[in-house]
């Protein structure tokens, strides 16, 4: 009997522990994007560039690939070996630099060959010779399919990404050289620096369907907007460019640096030799390799107008930007703030020598996987026409 009038006291006790515990206790919220999952990796953005990028000059980098931390001040992070050896045994001119996502692997080409290198482990998975050899070729959007030009002869290859095997050959008679794969993945555009016309493929076919031009020289560098309707080119002997309609296949304009002279150029034979567009499309950038300047145009307006200047500390033969539209990368390894046309870093490696080559591209991780890739052109990216 003692036990059962003591059964009250115990049940009013437990009552209050569990009251206690109920209103103590706060659940952990779920994060909003992952659903209570751990929260993902913050994106790191790295600068991956290729050398020998400028000839066979192995003192602008040495031979392999230089990655650079563009969120820390674009520090060196490291270097990665590579293949492309010439039959001798000495590093061959790295001809151009792709991404694919999709097979997680970087491309390089060089006069000879194209070899694929795993992105996460850094080993090659395969390198091959091509007949005619190899220029700057472009990637599809899906990463699935490169177009790879012959080095200056007659001929685009269509290659596989994952294994490296030719699809299709495409004969323009052009002197393939330079590539731009549209972000539409609908048509690749083919500069052959033998022809003042833009052969422009469509990938459904893997057939020339249309053609820009023809331009008042043989064309050199030449970069598109996002919404694949204008082509801007440089050409020869011109200190400027010219821009095509690609709907249209005319010519639209023909714009000439002001203020400074042609001159002697180091390397191309062609007085403007790297051109690109802000990734907004406000700004078009073009290299002035005789007088070691990147000149900037208001692409706002047609025909896109002169407004500023920037001297670098070499020539310049290549320009492309990162993939938010803050940095300016020209060849001569300096790092250009786009907003205040101010350098802010150059390009050193380990030993704080200069790292110079007109073949970059710009990888995002999450973690230690890549999640995007930029490209070694400076190619518009805004998809729809602007108002």
């Amino acid at each position: 009997m003692k036990s059962s009038k003591a059964q009250p006291g115990f049940l009013l006790m437990l009552l209050a522990f569990i009251v206690t515990f109920s209103t103590s206790w706060t659940p952990i919220p779920k994060h909003p994007q992952t659903g209570g999952k751990e929260k993902p990796a913050a994106v790191k953005r790295y600068l991956y560039v290729a050398t020998p990028g400028i000839r066979n000059y192995l003192g602008y980098g040495g031979h392999g690939i230089q990655v650079f931390d563009m969120d820390n001040n674009h520090k060196f992070v490291k270097f990665i070996k590579t293949g492309g050896l010439k039959k001798d045994g000495t590093p061959s001119n790295v001809k151009g630099l792709a991404v694919s996502i999709a097979t997680n692997c970087i491309y390089i080409t060089t006069l000879e060959a194209m070899q694929c290198i795993d992105i996460t482990t850094e080993k090659l998975v395969w390198e091959k010779p091509f007949e005619g050899g190899a220029d700057r070729m472009a990637m599809s959007p899906d990463g699935k399919l490169i177009y790879l030009p012959s080095l200056e002869k007659e001929f685009w290859n269509v290659v596989d990404a994952k294994t490296g095997n030719i699809i299709k050959k495409i004969v323009t008679n052009s002197g393939a050289h330079n590539t731009i794969y549209g972000p539409s993945g609908d048509h690749v555009y083919m500069g052959g620096l033998k022809s003042t016309y833009m052969n422009v493929s469509n990938t459904k076919t893997h057939t020339v369907d249309k053609q820009v031009g023809p331009f008042a020289a043989d064309i050199r560098p030449f970069t598109i907007n996002g919404s694949e309707s204008l082509v801007y080119v440089c050409i020869n002997g011109l200190l400027g460019f010219e821009v095509g309609d690609i709907n249209t296949g005319k010519k639209l304009a023909r714009v000439q640096v002001e203020g400074f002279n042609i001159g002697e150029v180091k390397r191309h034979s062609c007085p403007a030799h790297g051109i690109g567009l802000t990734p907004d499309e406000k700004e078009l950038w073009l290299c002035d390799g005789a007088n070691n300047r990147v000149h900037v145009f208001d692409n706002t307006v047609m025909p896109p107008k002169q407004i500023t200047t920037i001297q670098v500390r070499d020539m310049p033969g290549w320009i492309t930007f990162s993939l938010d539209g803050k940095y300016a990368y020209p060849s001569s390894g300096d790092v250009i703030d786009v907003k205040t046309r101010k350098i802010v870093s150059t390009l050193e490696d380990q030993n704080y020598n200069s790292v110079q080559s007109e073949k970059m591209v710009e990888i995002q991780f999450s973690g230690n996987k890549a999640v995007r890739a930029g490209d070694q052109f400076g190619i518009g990216r805004v998809t729809k026409a602007r108002l």
